[in-house]
Order: structure tokens, then sequence, then C-alpha cells
């Protein structure tokens, strides 16, 4: 069969041996593929990626002098079952899946490791018990957006955003807009969003923030300053609880202790805004933690490949929560699938464009530049 391999930096479209389904095994005939952002970290810079993921307990992962087949987000057509399968889908049927496949007791990262090809390719080979049936009414290439979203919708829950909280996103790539989409249809009333880039403010926009940001041109935390109950300086939070205390005082024989632990239970008191940071630079963070209001929730999402500082005696006087987010979980991921089968969220947006195993390595360029696209799918057929 067909498919991209990339080594030592260089993405080739070559012939590779049309994969045999092991035990438990299905293979996928690819409809669509996404290019993810963390694609084109590792086309270029693996060893990093795979330093870090030997650290934490995966020697697997590829390195520049591997030769793999990438693409971890992608929807398929069930092809042919290996030994042992239940055999739960018809042929044809379209399936998506999570990237990860079980060689015996093994789990390899599909598209991310020698031992798991991806699918930048016209077949991909997928363990049964990770698989799951796309929903009737849902194309191919939202469903191969299963993924990111669920990497999103981790991300949102990371956060625990409560519908009256102020979220901002800092950072439009795909996802940056994917969290958008959940935290939109998580109910969350007001959404800022920031990018430098016009392209992906406007589709920002289309995603369903409330507020769209240029930083070059105003902060996004000018344009919560006014948000009630935001707190952004170390008067307004020491004078918040020094007047609570006054008044509470002034009303005979009523504790003021207990009433003020009753009010915060049920949401009083000073609080912050739910940050996103989906850009993944050095510099983010600190950026991050010097300006959000205190108390803030500061979820990171974006994959910084450099090591990066920020400064925690700021951390501390701001009392903010610093959580890191990566993936997700087969509920998360299942979910995800079906908020766009329900129609929760539309990824239409997001789909900038098609290209062919061909057109591959310019899309990785147009990519890079980060100016109007956001997903580009990759269709083997074209």
């Amino acid at each position: 069969m067909k498919a991209v391999v990339v080594h030592d930096g260089t993405l080739e479209v070559t012939e590779v041996p049309l994969p045999v389904p092991g035990p438990g095994q299905v293979r996928l005939r690819v409809s669509r593929t996404g290019i993810c952002g963390s694609d084109l970290h590792v086309r270029h810079d693996a060893e990093a990626s795979a330093d870090v993921a030997a650290e934490v307990g995966y020697p697997h992962f590829m390195r520049r002098s591997h030769r793999v087949v990438m693409g971890h987000e992608f929807a398929g057509t069930v092809d042919e079952y290996g030994p042992g399968c239940r055999r739960r889908w018809r042929t044809g049927q379209l399936v998506v899946s999570l990237p990860l496949i079980m060689h015996g007791d093994d789990v390899h990262m599909t598209g991310m490791s020698e031992y798991a090809p991806g699918a930048y390719a016209e077949y991909v080979l997928v363990s049964e018990d990770a698989t799951m049936p796309v929903p009737a009414g849902v194309e191919p290439g939202p469903a191969a957006l299963t993924e990111p979203l669920a990497v999103a919708h981790h991300a949102v829950r990371r956060g625990d955003v409560t519908r009256n909280d102020t979220a901002v996103v800092i950072g439009c790539g795909p996802i940056g807009l994917a969290v958008i989409l959940m935290l939109k249809a998580a109910g969350v009333r007001r959404v800022v969003a920031s990018d430098f880039t016009e392209g992906r403010r406007e589709l920002a926009r289309r995603c369903g923030a409330d507020v769209v940001v240029d930083p070059a041109a105003q902060s996004p935390w000018s344009a919560i300053a006014g948000d009630p109950g935001l707190v952004t300086s170390a008067t307004d939070l020491y004078g918040a609880g020094i007047t609570a205390l006054r008044d509470l005082q002034k009303v005979p024989g009523v504790p003021w202790w207990t009433v003020m632990r009753t009010a915060q239970r049920f949401g009083a008191g000073p609080r912050g805004a739910v940050v996103f940071e989906c850009v993944g630079l050095p510099g983010v963070i600190e950026d991050i933690v010097t300006h959000a209001p205190f108390r803030s929730r500061i979820v990171v999402v974006g994959v910084c490949m450099q090591p990066d500082t920020f400064r925690p005696t700021m951390a501390s006087n701001k009392e903010v929560d610093l959580r890191f987010s990566f993936c997700y979980d087969p509920v998360e991921f299942r979910e995800a699938l079906h908020m766009v089968a329900r129609r929760r969220i539309d990824p239409r947006p997001l789909l900038t464009g098609v290209v062919g195993l061909h057109g591959v390595a310019g899309a990785f360029d147009e990519l890079a530049k980060a100016d109007h696209h956001a997903k580009i799918l990759v269709d083997p057929s074209v």
C-alpha cells in the first residue's frame, strides 16, 4: 500500500507492506486523517518527545532516525478482522479508534512509533477493543476530529469549568478552537479568545467565542477586566475579606465565620477566570500567571517542547491553580464523538483543507505558517 513515511525530517510517499491484523486487531481502510500539531513538532524534533516518553515509561516513541508512518487522528472503514475478534461491525462500516494498539500485552502509540504505523496511509491497524462505530449521519471528516476534540474535552474537564465562569483561551490553533467548541457545549456563557492571526480569530468567532481579541492591539485581560467577581489586585482580594468581616459583625448574634464559610460553599467570594494555554511556546505560562486574575485556574494544553520558567512567588501570591492536560480517557473519546453526532458541537469550522498522500509534505509546510489553516485532512483516495 501507499503511505507517507517520515525519516530524518523528510516526508515521502512510498510503498510499504499491507498490514496484516493480528489477534484482536482490525484493519481499517483509511477515510480521513487529521494532521496534528504534535506531528509538526516531532517531524523535526522527535528526540525531546522520545526522551520524555521514555522517562514516563514508554521507550518506543519515534526518533528522528526511525522510519515512521504518522497519523493518529483518523476515521476509516472496517476492512479485515484478525484472529480472536468479536467482529462487531460489518465490512465497510465507518469507525474511529483510540490511537493505541495492543501487540500481545504491550500497548503502542499509533502514528508515534515504529511499532504502530499510523493513518497517513491507505490502511491502518487498530485494536478492536479501542474501536467505536461512527453514528449515522456523521461524515468521515468530522469523525476524524474525534481525537483532537477528545483532547479539548479532557482539558475543559480538567478546568472544572462552570457555566458562570469566565473562560479565556490563549491561542486559537486547532486545539484552542476545539477548546472553544467544548466550552460552549458545556454552556459557558463568556468565552474570550486571543490570537495574533486574523484568520484564526475569525475561526474562533465561528466556533462560538463571545469576545475575540488581537493581543497585539488589546490584552485579553483588559477584555475581562469588568467581569463581576474577578479579582485583579492584592488590595481587592484582601479588602473583600475585611469588608465582609466588617459587615457581618454588624449583625448581632450572627456567627460571621459560619456565614462566610457557608457563602463560600455556594461560590461567593473572590474568584478568578479559567484560562486555557493553547500555544505551547516558552514564556506563555509566565505571561498568563502574571496577568490572569487572582485565583484563576490555568490549564496548560499547549505542548511546549523547550524548557520553560515561571515565577512561583507570583503564582503563590495570586493563588492560581496551574494544571496540565495531555490526553483523554475512553469515555471522553466516545463523548466527543457523540457530541458531534448529536450536534452539540459543529467542528466543521476547523476543517480548512483536504490533501492526498502526495500533498502531506506541502500541508505540513502550510500548517507551520499558522495563518488561515486549522485542520488539514488527508484523504488517501485523492
